[in-house]
């Protein structure tokens, strides 16, 4: 369709000539002439390249557009897969804020633990000492009733 365009070195467009068409036996006729010496066979011939060389550019345009359309169409997908990495990203980024709220939290906790565990030490040395002072007391207690016993037990 498009033979009549040829693409030369330089990627442009060159328009070939027509050939005499040989199978055509024009009778020698005053039209013929006539119409040859005004040159319409010739227009008609150009009109027809144009028209042709309009589909071509409607072709190309065509084309065009489809690309940019699938170049399009790519990019929106590209844009929602970014997307979904951000909210992605997002989700991480909430996690690893709860995670380190909840780091803290039992650091807190830890510590709240580790305060009782010195409050419990502390009730403990405090009732060591006075299991230490009642015993003491028992012990002198039980070393005075001995005492007093022995010396009920020499006096009789």
């Amino acid at each position: 369709m498009f033979d009549k365009f040829k693409k030369e070195e330089g990627g442009e467009m060159v328009e070939e000539r027509p050939e005499e068409n040989t199978t055509e036996e024009a009778p020698e006729s005053t039209v013929v002439e006539t119409s040859s010496q005004i040159g319409i066979g010739e227009l008609m011939g150009k009109r027809a390249q144009l028209e042709e060389a309009i589909d071509y550019v409607g072709l190309m345009i065509k084309n065009l557009k489809d690309k940019r359309t699938l170049l399009e169409k790519d990019i929106e997908e590209e844009s929602v897969d970014i997307k979904n990495l951000k909210e992605k990203l997002q989700k991480v980024s909430e996690y690893i804020e709860e995670e380190n709220r909840g780091i803290s939290e039992l650091a807190e906790k830890r510590k709240q633990v580790e305060s009782e565990v010195d409050e419990v030490g502390s009730i403990i040395n405090n009732l060591r000492e006075k299991l230490s002072g009642v015993d003491r007391i028992i012990d002198d207690e039980g070393s005075r009733v001995r005492k007093i016993k022995e010396s009920r037990d020499s006096s009789e």
